[in-house]
């Protein structure tokens, strides 16, 4: 299994630098399934070229095989692993490579963070879908891609191509993104991983697909196949996409995770080898939410994920109601629960004009322009791309509702006459993407300058994090948060905002109440 690297970069000698290999050794990294190479069949100042060449011991992952492994054929011996690019390839870059794909080098730190001229070439890459698959995945990301199909005899011409193709990609790119760009598509390409797929996945695939995954046009068809078509954690890497392809400037522009946790899988994910099915289970009942104990506005707190229906995509054996039931509803993601719930409030507390503080790309006003109840609506938001995208999202046909809303920039840290006047104010998923020592500011702009009659504020709950699958200890569900507040944290910071600029605060939960940890999101509505 061969992959090369070369560049005409000069000196070219320098992609040692980058590689942190030097060209002058070969060098020996042992696999759990294998041994890599690492040497330069070329390295002069004009050219110079790095191979990796990857020695699978087929006994060695034979031993390592997975419950579906046929024990009654030859096949977890006779296969294309040792030869074929795939994802044992990928897990030896990251080995061998591992602080070439962070793009680190101190001894070259321009090049390093420049894009270089590069020829990548895998002289035999399974490819599901034919040379096509790899330009559809490739030349999106500034590649030249050379696939030629591989015959399946060359002496027998007849017998048409194989499942492989021989890749060559060139072009000027930056060399962590090169190799970031193989260690996701590779086993895309080849949709077969050797090894299980655990939670810690997503995290991988956003780390490596940082700054060019979110915009690939074909980026749920990599995810899909990256996961292994792991519902749960499929569902948790497009949210976090979506964020990142919706992108803030600053630290103001949000939009987190907005699927419920998962139902769990019926078999842990640390024990499920890839392409094992589901033992079927028979369906639970939806247990009722427990009682809240705050006030609550109707319809802000929601039961939980309803079993899909029979014959959809999202059932899975064992799923299907028992004959004479009916199927419970589709779920309804949290953005929707939340952004119905600020509704609900507005509609409770008479309000008739409202600003959304941080409108984002103007989802909540997109649902409060269908609302004619609200006779004034203006959004604002510090970040110039979001309010470009709203613009376009919200452009009123001839006649319709735009004497109802204004559009502007602003930043919540200073004060700003456009932000006054309204009954109402909203901060949907805001505040916790300002940095703590800012949140002053913020405070003073909306309850002391602004001081609508009614402030809305939702915030993620951390303790709430626990239940989604793909979200490791300790992290928090967008990389733009600066910080996830506790339920008693939140309402400690509620309480002391509210007394000092003259209001009271009552909580709500939004989405499932879940008796330990509490709701995904918590609102407070502060009154003046």
């Amino acid at each position: 299994m061969l992959l090369t690297i070369t560049t005409t970069l000069s000196p070219a000698t320098d992609l040692g630098f980058l590689l942190h290999k030097h060209p002058d050794r070969v060098q020996v990294f042992e696999q759990s399934f294998g041994t890599a190479h690492v040497f330069y069949p070329d390295a002069s100042e004009g050219l110079c070229t790095a191979a990796l060449l990857l020695d699978v011991d087929a006994v060695r992952l034979a031993r390592t095989k997975g419950k579906s492994t046929p024990d009654f054929t030859l096949g977890q011996y006779v296969n294309d692993r040792p030869y074929a690019a795939s994802s044992l390839l990928a897990s030896a870059m990251a080995g061998v490579f591992r602080t070439a794909m962070r793009g680190r080098c101190d001894a070259r730190p321009h090049l390093a963070s420049a894009p270089i001229p590069l020829r990548l070439e895998l002289p035999a890459l399974p490819c599901r879908g034919g040379p096509e698959a790899a330009r559809r995945l490739f030349e999106p990301l500034g590649w030249t891609v050379d696939a030629r199909p591989v015959p399946l005899d060359e002496r027998f011409a007849d017998w048409g191509d194989s499942r492989y193709v021989a890749l060559t990609l060139t072009g000027d790119v930056r060399l962590a993104d090169a190799l970031n760009h193989l260690y996701v598509l590779l086993p895309v390409l080849d949709d077969a991983k050797h090894y299980w797929i655990a939670p810690d996945e997503v995290d991988k695939l956003i780390r490596a697909g940082d700054g060019w995954l979110a915009a690939h046009p074909e980026r749920a068809h990599v995810t899909r196949r990256y996961l292994a078509n792991r519902r749960g954690l499929v569902r948790t890497a497009l949210s976090r996409l979506a964020v990142a392809d919706d992108g803030p400037e600053d630290g103001l522009e949000r939009d987190p995770i907005d699927e419920e946790p998962p139902a769990p899988e019926s078999t842990p994910p640390e024990s499920v080898p890839e392409g094992t099915p589901p033992e079927p289970t028979p369906p639970e009942p939806t247990p009722p939410d427990p009682a809240v104990s705050e006030p609550a506005v109707p319809g802000a707190t929601v039961s939980g994920p309803a079993v899909p229906e029979p014959g959809s995509p999202e059932a899975e054996p064992g799923s299907e109601p028992e004959p004479g039931t009916e199927a419970a509803a589709p779920p309804v993601p949290l953005a929707e629960r939340r952004a119905q719930a600020v509704v609900e409030v507005l509609h409770a507390e008479r309000a008739q004009s409202v600003i959304d503080l941080g409108c984002g790309t103007g989802k909540l006003l997109t649902r409060l322009l269908r609302d004619r109840s609200f006779q004034r609506i203006a959004g604002t938001d510090v970040s110039h791309r979001a309010m470009t995208i709203a613009a376009r999202r919200l452009r009123p046909a001839p006649g319709d509702l735009a004497p109802r809303l204004e559009l502007f920039q602003g930043a919540l840290t200073y004060t700003d006459e456009r932000f006054r006047g309204y009954d109402a104010a909203v901060l949907m998923e805001v505040v916790e993407h300002v940095d703590p020592p800012r949140l002053p500011a913020v405070e003073r702009v909306v309850f002391g300058d602004a001081r609508p009659r009614v402030v809305i504020v939702t915030t993620p709950n951390r303790e709430h994090n626990v239940r989604y699958e793909g979200l490791g200890a300790g992290a928090m569900r967008h990389p733009d948060h600066r910080f996830e507040w506790t339920r008693a944290e939140f309402r400690d910071w509620a309480g002391r905002a509210a007394a000092a600029y003259g209001y009271q605060v009552r909580h709500v939960a939004v989405g499932e109440d879940d008796p330990e940890v509490g709701p995904p999101t918590q609102m407070g509505v502060f009154t003046r």
